[in-house]
């Protein structure tokens, strides 16, 4: 984790944790660094029995991992938790970071294999692909407002405008030993 005192103190800075929040959360990035390299696996990630289940984990590690090295360092653990904090990110943050976990390839818009791509691990065989697509097409005619055949952030906003899904991506780290 580096220099154990000024790295809270810069994520402090550049997070919306306390200093406090921020040892707690050293804490347990220790716990879950099970091979004690530095950083978090998938694997290791995927020891929480909370995460196992969560289909999208793999999605959200992918967000948190900025520097795309397959591995979570310390910065980009406490970076992306910063993303779900009860003080921290608004609104408009947790529906960016929403599109984000469905535009797969980062190029500004869900498409509609991306939309089937998530919903396909949201549900997995519960459904059969054909349903499945059914729902997509359907998902993409209603939020593809200008037509082109595919969801921008703008219209994935309008789409979810009546939801309180941002709620459902908070968190209150004051929870957590």
């Amino acid at each position: 984790m580096g220099n154990e005192h000024s790295l809270p103190q810069n994520l402090a800075l550049t997070t919306q944790f306390s200093e406090e929040e921020l040892r707690r959360l050293g804490k347990r990035f220790k716990k879950l660094d099970i091979d004690k390299n530095g950083t978090i696996s998938i694997e290791e990630f995927m020891s929480l029995p909370e995460l196992q289940q969560n289909p999208l984990v793999r999605r959200v590690i992918d967000l948190f991992d900025t520097d795309r090295n397959g591995e979570i360092d310390f910065k980009e653990f406490v970076q992306g938790l910063s993303q779900f904090t009860v003080k921290g990110a608004d609104k408009e943050s947790k529906l960016k970071f929403a599109f984000k976990v469905y535009d797969i390839d980062q190029d500004g818009y869900i498409s509609n294999g991306e939309l089937f791509q998530v919903l396909k691990m949201m549900v997995g065989t519960n459904l059969k692909d054909v349903q499945l697509q059914q729902i997509v097409d359907k998902t993409i005619l209603i939020a593809d407002t200008d037509g082109d055949g595919k969801i921008s952030f703008e219209e994935f906003s309008a789409a979810t405008e009546d939801s309180d899904f941002h709620m459902k991506l908070t968190i209150d780290i004051n929870n957590y030993p």
